[in-house]
């Protein structure tokens, strides 16, 4: 059953919110410089991430981002409903998924100018043991170049890279905390608060509100961001689709 929800992942132009159809807005406002285009679709660079957007769900969205994709080619995308059946693709995936943002003014968030001990920033020589943990723990699609996005942040324990968390859309006020996952022989120690701590910490340094998606079945997770002051904002579905 689709989930009810207090707004829509597409809204009319009139009366879009800068966190209203975020993909599609990531690519046309702060992050062109990481979008390929085609028609009525638009996708982040393939070595970046699988996520994916049009202006509108409609026939001609979905036969642009096939020609954007080609045969074979994979697209992750935030839609209001489970997927329907589409001529020329092929579904892989649908989690239900959660778009929360941060509710300004929780005393959970450091103002300190510096990051906790043992936490490192990560950046392109880190990237082959970032996407074996993200392989590992499946917080999103996630690839080789996706650290350029923005800050991303870890923790290292005898040498091994076992927490990251780090930011990837970007939109006009708002920036994503994204990529939070902790090797399950970690998990329990606190490493995935600590982490996104510091990251929504620079991100408000910086005058912008953090946002987030999780997946609705994550309840441990939401639990987590509920208590670091984030609320629900939408509710929809992830769909990983593979064009066909």
């Amino acid at each position: 059953m689709p989930f009810s929800s207090p707004s829509s992942w597409f809204t009319s132009s009139s009366t879009l919110h800068s966190l209203d159809n975020v993909i599609w807005q990531a690519l046309t406002t702060r992050q062109t410089q990481f979008a390929e285009s085609c028609g009525e679709a638009r996708r982040f660079l393939r070595e970046i991430t699988l996520l994916s957007a049009f202006r509108e769900p409609s026939d001609k969205g979905y036969d642009s981002l096939a020609e954007l994709v080609g045969p074979g080619g994979t697209a992750a995308l935030f839609l209001d409903e489970p997927y329907h059946a589409r001529p020329r693709w092929e579904l892989l995936a649908s989690p239900p998924l959660v778009q929360m943002v941060y509710a300004s003014g929780n005393q959970g968030v450091s103002s300190a100018a510096s990051a906790p001990d043992g936490v490192i920033e990560l950046g392109r020589q880190d990237s082959p043991e970032m996407l074996e943990l993200a392989t590992l723990t499946k917080p999103g699609p996630f690839g080789t170049r996706t650290h350029e996005l923005g800050t991303y942040l870890g923790i290292r324990r005898d040498g091994q890279l076992v927490a990251m968390a780090g930011e990837r859309l970007k939109v006009p006020g708002h920036t994503e905390v994204s990529a939070v996952c902790t090797r399950p022989e970690h998990t329990g120690q606190g490493l995935a608060r600590i982490l996104m701590t510091e990251v929504m910490r620079r991100i408000i340094a910086r005058g912008e509100t953090p946002f987030l998606h999780v997946r609705a079945d994550n309840l441990r997770a939401i639990a987590l961001y509920e208590r670091l002051g984030f609320s629900t904002r939408l509710r929809g579905h992830l769909a990983l689709l593979r064009s066909i």
